[in-house]
C-alpha cells in the first residue's frame, strides 16, 4: 500500500520554494532503498526492540560498531532525547542510519516538542549528509506509546520545512492502524 503527496513549503525567502514529496508506505523500514533510515533509536544508541532491534539485526555488527564509537565520544552519556546522531547503515539498502530517541508519551506532560525535533534534527543531519531521501518510522508510537493520530500530525507538521536537497521523505509504517493514522493527517 503507497500514498504520494507533495508537501510544498516556502524557505528563506518569497520566491525560494523547496518541493519535497511525501509518501506514506504500509511495509518494512529495513528493506528501503533510500539513502537515509532513521532509527527510533534508543539513548544508549546500542540497539534496543521494536524498530531499533530491527535496524540493528538486518543491518549487521557495523551500525553497532559505530554506534559503540560515538559512545565512546562525543555522546558517552547517551542520545538525548530529539537529538538525532548519524552512522554508516551496515547492510541495510541505505547508506545512513539517522539514529533519534523519541520521547515516551505522557497524559500529563507535553511532549509533542521533542516529538517534532526528532523530525527537524533528522532531517538536519540527512542534508548535512547530502540525502536526498529518508525514510521513518511512526517515532514513539511503538513501545513508548504515542498515540498514532497525534504523532502523525506532529511527523508531518515538522517535515513540512524539509531542508533543501531533500526531495523524498517517505514514512513507513508497519501495521494498517498506523498507516491509516498517517493517511487521514495528511488530509487525503
Amino acid at each position: 500500500m503507497r500514498w504520494r503527496g507533495v508537501l510544498a513549503g516556502v524557505r528563506r525567502g518569497r520566491h525560494h520554494a523547496v518541493m519535497a514529496r511525501i509518501e506514506l508506505v504500509l511495509g518494512d523500514l529495513t528493506e528501503q532503498h533510500v539513502d537515509v533510515v532513521v532509527n527510533a533509536a534508543n539513548s544508549s544508541l546500542l540497539g534496543g526492540g521494536g524498530v531499533d532491534g530491527a535496524i540493528h539485526r538486518k543491518g549487521g555488527p557495523e551500525i553497532l560498531a559505530a554506534c559503540r564509537e560515538l559512545r565512546a565520544g562525543h555522546y558517552g552519556g547517551g542520545l538525548k532525547t530529539g537529538q538525532a546522531v548519524a552512522t554508516t547503515a551496515g547492510r541495510l539498502p541505505a547508506e545512513w542510519v539517522v539514529h533519534t530517541v523519541g520521547p515516551v508519551w505522557s497524559a500529563t506532560e507535553d511532549r509533542s516538542a521533542l516529538l517534532a525535533d526528532c523530525h527537524r534534527n533528522s532531517l538536519r543531519v540527512a542534508a548535512d549528509l547530502g540525502a536526498g531521501t529518508i525514510a521513518f518510522p511512526a517515532i514513539s508510537t511503538g513501545v513508548y506509546r504515542w498515540p498514532a493520530t497525534s504523532a502523525a500530525r506532529i511527523a508531518l507538521a515538522a517535515v513540512a520545512d524539509a531542508p533543501a536537497g531533500l526531495t523524498t521523505i517517505r514514512f513507513v509504517l508497519f501495521d494498517r492502524a498506523t498507516y491509516d493514522a498517517f493517511r487521514v493527517a495528511t488530509g487525503e
